[in-house]
């Protein structure tokens, strides 16, 4: 079973701020989220998901992570 992190604890486990995180959810660049349903449904985010996403934006050099950016 997946350990469900709200989103406030995910943006401290990622080191950025909450409006960040939710920035990239508006724009599909951060980790893969849950929402539960209805418009002020709340946002989780699973364990796994969260280090799987850090793993992908793991890099051994700038001209790696520019090119991951582009």
């Amino acid at each position: 079973m997946d350990i469900l992190i709200p989103s406030r604890e995910a943006a401290a486990f990622i080191g950025v701020s909450p409006a960040t995180l939710e920035n990239w959810r508006v724009r599909g660049e951060g980790p893969a989220f849950i929402k539960t349903p209805g418009k002020t449904g709340k946002i989780s985010y699973a364990e796994a998901d969260i280090l799987e996403w850090r793993a992908q934006r793991r890099f051994s050099s700038t001209a790696q992570a520019a090119a991951a950016d582009a």
